[in-house]
């Protein structure tokens, strides 16, 4: 009789085969094949803003490898990788300096000797930066001391968004440095206020008390093209396809950004009347970015800008959709509260709330999702189909400015408490569309 544990590996491996071919279908579907490691161009489904079905084949095949490395390897060799992993140093090294639009010049590929010239860097430390990541896929040495990119290089291009967004994150790694800090110090411990996050206290150790919302112009540009990145990284335009826009008129994107949902949606439902609601200071990068992407839409009077601050102010009255993006993670309950009681009050009898957001899967909690699919891990995977990408999100919340990703139920609970309740949910992989209405009495 084959032991339980045993099982459970044979059921790992059997996950980890039907995902990988689940996964090799979808890009044989494109006609383009299955991509290689070494390829040196982005694959058509790498551009697609569709791509559910590899997301879910993704998160079986990573949750249920990781899970297999762990059960399989001594508890020590796990442990020491979880500390001693410096990808993201080398990454970090990769598009601070560009060395991926340097190696775009050179698709035969470019000598040590030379790159680190390009880049002014030292070309022995260089080439062991390198020679980390190719590990990973990430670049490859076509001969010795020569590299050239990948498509997962490709990526990391200061002019792709992804790439941008990477570029930009350093910080976030000094800052969970002194998480531990933080959980010990009083003036911190406790506290969910944006001025007492990690974040906060890694700059007051330098001196640096600026808050994370007050951006200078500048500043503004860089944290709303990031999002654009997020948004890609994330699969947020999955939400395109997914959700019924064909039975909507009217959308309020509060919070709106500069566009980074609302415009492609606009193109793709040329029926819906837009308004974008954010800071002035915002709506005016936005406006810039719609004519320069969207002119159609704005000669046709289809998209207003609307100035909005949802912590005192309620958006416009009587829309069909008042949709939320990556908004509700980035404060603490109380304000999460006020932002929807502020939609509350304007919403029609028919409006819907749309929170587009990650949602974390606990054990010993009751999901009811009523999802369009299965939200459930297949066993034996663990919880979360083993995927650990919202909680680590949900650390970057904290990290930043006290902020959070919830369970569905928290969602419920805030929901509740203005008025609405959950009336489905969408599992996008990694995020989750959730549609609130009225509470009816």
């Amino acid at each position: 009789m084959t032991e339980p544990n045993e099982v459970k590996v044979e059921a790992l491996l059997s996950i980890i085969n039907s995902s990988a071919r689940e996964a090799m279908a979808e890009y044989k579907n494109t006609g383009h094949g299955v991509p290689g490691i070494d390829a040196n161009t982005l694959h058509p489904l790498d551009f697609a803003t569709d791509t559910l079905a590899l997301r879910k084949a993704i998160r079986l095949l990573e949750g249920a490898c990781e899970q297999l490395n762990t059960i399989l390897a001594p508890p020590q060799h796990t442990a020491y990788n979880l500390i001693h992993n410096y990808n993201w140093a080398c990454t970090n090294v990769a598009t601070q300096s560009c060395i991926a639009d340097v190696l775009e010049k050179h698709p035969e590929g470019l000598s040590v000797d030379a790159l680190a010239d390009a880049v002014n860097f030292d070309k022995t430390k260089l080439a062991r930066v390198l020679r980390l990541l190719t590990l990973r896929g990430c670049f490859k040495e076509v001969k010795r001391d020569v590299f050239a990119n990948t498509r997962l290089s490709l990526v990391l291009k200061s002019t792709n968004d992804v790439g941008f967004n990477l570029q930009h994150q350093r910080g976030c790694h000094q800052f969970a440095a002194v998480l531990y800090e933080t959980m010990t110090n009083q003036e911190f411990a406790r506290s969910d206020e944006a001025e007492k996050s990690t974040r906060a206290s890694a700059l007051k150790n330098e001196g640096k008390h600026d808050s994370f919302w007050e951006m200078d112009e500048e500043a503004c540009k860089i944290f709303h093209k990031c999002m654009i990145g997020h948004s890609v990284i994330h699969g947020s335009y999955t939400a395109l396809h997914y959700y019924p826009w064909d039975n909507v008129s009217s959308v309020v994107d509060v919070g709106s950004g500069t566009g980074t949902i609302s415009i492609p949606l606009a193109k793709m439902f040329p029926h819906l009347r837009v308004t974008n609601q954010d800071l002035p200071e915002t709506l005016k990068l936005s406006r810039n970015i719609w004519e320069r992407n969207a002119p159609e839409a704005l000669l046709d009077g289809r998209v207003e800008f609307v100035p909005l601050n949802f912590l005192e102010e309620s958006p416009v009255v009587g829309k069909d959709v008042y949709y939320l993006r990556s908004i509700i993670h980035d404060w603490p309950d109380n304000e999460a509260c006020v932002i929807l009681r502020n939609i509350r009050k304007v919403m029609g009898p028919n409006s819907r709330v749309l929170i587009h957001e990650c949602v974390l899967l606990r054990k010993f909690e009751e999901a009811d999702l009523g999802a369009n699919g299965s939200t459930e891990a297949l066993e034996p995977t663990l919880l979360n189909f083993g995927s650990n990408t919202p909680y680590q999100h949900d650390m970057l919340m904290w990290l930043l400015f006290n902020g959070k990703e919830r369970t569905l139920n928290e969602f419920k609970n805030i929901g509740a408490s203005a008025g609405l309740v959950l009336t489905q949910t969408y599992d996008l992989v990694g995020m989750m569309l959730m549609e609130f209405r009225i509470a009816q009495d």
